[in-house]
């Protein structure tokens, strides 16, 4: 019973993990402004073109 507890903790402390760097990232999407944005999709199909 007790290996049972220490495998959910584990699994709970993995997901609080996962969710952490999940909304790490989205935070640097969501700091962009649309220009910075644009700018980057156009600087990627120039590379493209290339």
């Amino acid at each position: 019973m007790r290996l049972w507890k220490l495998v959910g903790l584990a699994g709970l402390a993995g997901v609080a993990a996962t969710g952490v760097v999940v909304a790490r990232g989205e935070r640097k999407r969501r700091a962009y402004t649309p220009e910075e944005i644009r700018n980057r999709l156009h600087e990627r199909v120039e590379q493209h073109r290339s």
